[in-house]
């Protein structure tokens, strides 16, 4: 079973809509605390999953996208969402994916954050490898030296050390077992890239302008393979965008979903 952050507006009997927020590898739903609060404030239905593992969510050694897409069908089930924006950034882009491909009738629209469809080509599957064997030997503080310098621009790191300071200590919350395990559902993903010409919900693309891990080429790429895709751009962020600029990920995210729900 899931657990998950949420908004205290659930899904209403009228349309059981919601939104559904996916977070980043190595983190938790924690990292969506600012749009849930955005949300919140909108009266919009929202829900923040965790991955297996974190902050009480089922604990699995070997897990899959598909296991996990099942398990979010599951989730909205008990919440009463029959449709959600599923909204994912980066690793929760990735489950985005594998959720539309096994649920279409139930996305309401897609927003692929700071994220890539195609799968791992075999130079990235070793370094995901030796990334893992790291971990196991040196705990999860080796997770967080290898991924906070990709997630924000170097004015950030020097203008807002408590964000940095915040989001490291997301990372060394989680067990190695947790962190491990995710990363072998992101190297066995299955790759998205035929799936984008299919797409036939409402779908935003945003990327941080300064992100390296997924540039702003790779989100005009998965933009303009989908039929009637926007996308954002947001400057001065990187890889973290909804933590570096909240402000304008949320008034993209809030104008994307007011258009889904009075279509």
């Amino acid at each position: 079973m899931l657990t998950c952050r949420r908004t205290k507006r659930a899904p209403s009997e009228r349309d059981g809509y919601a939104v559904v927020l996916l977070h980043a590898f190595p983190l938790s739903s924690g990292m969506w605390k600012q749009q849930l609060d955005a949300l919140e404030n909108a009266s919009i239905a929202t829900i923040a999953p965790n991955a297996y593992g974190i902050e009480g969510s089922e604990k699995q050694e070997s897990w899959t996208f598909a296991q996990y897409a099942r398990d979010l069908a599951d989730l909205l089930d008990r919440t009463g969402c029959r449709k959600a924006t599923i909204a994912g950034l980066s690793m929760g882009g990735y489950q985005a994916f594998e959720f539309w491909r096994r649920f279409p009738e139930r996305t309401a629209s897609l927003v692929l954050c700071d994220t890539r469809a195609e799968a791992d080509a075999p130079e990235a599957a070793m370094q995901r490898q030796e990334f893992i064997n790291a971990v196991i030997q040196r705990g999860a503080g080796e997770a967080a030296d290898r991924m906070m310098p990709n997630y924000f621009t170097p004015d950030t790191v020097h203008a807002n050390p408590e964000l940095v300071e915040r989001t490291k200590a997301l990372i060394t919350a989680q067990s190695v077992t947790a962190i491990t395990s995710a990363m072998k559902a992101i190297m066995g993903r299955a790759d998205a890239t035929a799936l984008l010409h299919d797409i036939s919900c409402p779908v935003l693309v945003m990327n941080g302008r300064e992100d390296r891990l997924t540039t702003s080429d790779t989100a005009t790429q998965i933009a303009e393979s989908i039929p009637g895709a926007t996308i954002e751009l947001i400057g001065n962020a990187a890889h973290l965008s909804n933590l570096e600029r909240p402000e304008e990920f949320n008034r993209a995210l809030l104008d994307h979903i007011r258009q889904v729900t009075t279509a």
